[in-house]
């Protein structure tokens, strides 16, 4: 089982590689930290050579996932991933009920019992596949919604695990 939720996709462009990377280029914003920012551009992050790792430049929940690919002779391939902030902000989450149990078991004067573990990790489970899985359908959609836009992607097919 993976902590974060990744995917993995293949596409094939419109047109030229060097025109759909110029118009990335033009669409990015520069930016190693990957971080949300007011901006009148699509993106925010690095557009080299025939690699790109971008976050959506929409305030709030645009850097939640951050695209990394390349482009080779009209064909790409995008990872999709959780940013890493974010990755560390989850984690943190995910402790809170081991955390609750600890704190059971140190200032409870009742008599521990396995279900307080039992509930401890269901609340672990919900909150990977519940919340954080539904996020980052839900923002890696929008994203690379606007990646093929910008890029004029023709045929985008996800690459099975």
């Amino acid at each position: 089982m993976k902590l974060f939720p990744t995917s993995d996709y293949t596409f094939k462009i419109i047109g030229e590689e060097t025109n759909a990377l110029d118009r990335l280029q033009r669409r990015t914003e520069f930016s190693e930290s990957l971080t949300s920012k007011i901006t009148d551009k699509s993106f925010r992050g690095i557009v080299k050579n025939n690699t790109f790792r971008i976050i959506s430049s929409e305030i709030g929940k645009g850097a939640f996932c951050v695209l990394t690919g390349e482009i080779k002779n009209q064909n790409g391939q995008v990872h999709v991933e959780i940013n890493k902030a974010f990755r560390i902000i989850l984690s943190i989450f995910l402790c809170f009920p081991f955390l609750g149990i600890i704190s059971q078991i140190i200032f409870s004067e009742e008599k521990f019992t396995i279900i307080f573990v039992v509930v401890a990790i269901l609340q672990v489970v919900m909150i990977r596949y519940f919340f954080i899985e539904l996020a980052f359908r839900r923002f890696y959609k929008s994203s690379l919604n606007k990646l093929s836009d910008v890029l004029d992607i023709e045929q985008l097919e996800k690459i099975k695990a």
